[in-house]
């Protein structure tokens, strides 16, 4: 149920460099498991939105859902500082908006 009727989605873009990727195989192999690792341990989706046919560039999203605006932005900072502990990659944009449905 949700209280008063308000929902709220946010919204994290990610853009990264994979320098060693040499073929799309190659830096699927590298977004596949920063996105698994991502997804285990937060309750987001996770998908590549951009750059699907670069090498060396990934334009990921995070979502996640919330009846509470301040959890969404807390939830999607939580992704934001996983990422910082288990990616060694450049990253090249970061932002994160919240909209109520």
């Amino acid at each position: 149920m949700v209280k008063d009727g308000k929902l709220f989605v946010g919204v994290a873009r990610l853009e990264i460099h994979i320098p060693e990727a040499r073929s799309l195989k190659a830096k699927r192999s590298v977004t596949r498991r920063l996105v698994e690792r991502v997804r285990s341990r937060h309750q987001v989706l996770a998908v590549e939105a951009d750059h699907q046919d670069l090498y060396q560039r990934s334009g990921l999203a995070f979502c996640a859902m919330s009846t509470d605006p301040v959890d969404v932005e807390a939830r999607l900072q939580r992704v934001r500082n996983t990422i910082d502990e288990i990616w060694d990659g450049p990253i090249l944009g970061w932002e994160i908006g919240v909209h109520q449905l």
